[in-house]
């Protein structure tokens, strides 16, 4: 019998492509990740990887494997949310992550529906990066997770996860109230605002300036959006804020874009049908 932990682990390996980068996101040594798939090949009772030196190859069988394994870890998840449907409702832990304009607006009014309709279940929130929501829903450290792109800068398609839609924003330049810009094309010498670098919003920042043939200079970073506002009221830089986000402030005019970001509710793939996951996603749309 194939251990379903050790189905994962070769999973993460075809995805991430190298043992050290599994080791990382599941928190484990580089070492014990090698002892756990040299002991999924005992069980299958054929050579999965092809080692040489520090890197490692799929043969065939772990090709075949692997593949057949994402089916399998799908098909249990789809399991456990039939077999949570038979119960007398949404209960227990169920974890949500969401970037932090969404925990502010969006979650609030959702969490007191679910809290109100469903008292059984326990509700944890986290903020947390699209860019990382992902690698936290696989690795079930979220059950739900808010994902956003930009149409300058689409997310990848997961084969591990499935999602709804949910919104689709304006996004505006935002800019000081006295003298600003009115298009991202006259912003090009303006000093900019911008997140931290490796977030999704900086990189749609950075795609969508290189899409208006120039690059931004950074002079501040903030990955608060009501700090980047504060800063553009103060005549302090240029920045780009989504709609969601575009509360009005002092000094600030909003200007808006053909550009577009979408949000999605996103789960493990197989747990559509999980009765928690449903009525999150019924009272995030409704």
């Amino acid at each position: 019998m194939l251990d379903v932990r050790k189905l994962s682990l070769l999973c993460d390996l075809e995805r991430l492509g190298t043992i050290a980068a599994v080791a990382q996101v599941r928190s484990y040594t580089p070492s014990a990740v090698s002892q756990q798939l040299s002991a999924l090949e005992r069980e299958a009772g054929v050579a999965l990887l092809e080692r040489t030196g520090r890197r490692v190859t799929f043969t065939a069988a772990g090709q075949v494997l692997a593949r057949h394994a994402a089916g399998v870890l799908s098909a249990l998840e789809e399991t456990g949310a039939a077999l949570a449907a038979l119960k007398a409702g949404p209960a227990g832990p169920l974890r949500i992550g969401a970037f932090p304009t969404a925990v502010r607006t969006l979650l609030p009014p959702a969490l007191v529906t679910l809290g109100r309709e469903y008292p059984a279940l326990e509700l944890m929130v986290t903020e947390v990066d699209p860019a990382d929501a992902p690698a936290a829903l696989r690795e079930r450290r979220l059950d739900v997770a808010l994902l956003n792109d930009y149409d300058v800068a689409p997310g990848d398609v997961d084969a591990d996860l499935d999602s709804v839609p949910l919104l689709d924003e304006t996004v505006f330049l935002a800019v000081p109230a006295a003298g600003g810009c009115a298009s991202l094309d006259a912003a090009r010498d303006q000093p900019w605002i911008m997140a931290s670098a490796g977030t999704l919003c900086h990189e749609a920042t950075v795609r969508a300036c290189a899409a208006a043939g120039f690059t931004p200079r950074v002079r501040h970073r903030a990955d608060d959006f009501a700090t980047v506002l504060a800063l553009v009221g103060a005549g302090l830089g240029v920045s780009l804020v989504p709609e969601l986000a575009a509360a009005p402030t002092d000094g600030v005019r909003l200007v808006p874009l053909g550009l577009r970001r979408r949000t999605r509710i996103a789960y493990r793939k197989g747990a559509a049908g999980h009765p928690a996951i449903a009525a999150v996603v019924a009272a995030l749309t409704r």
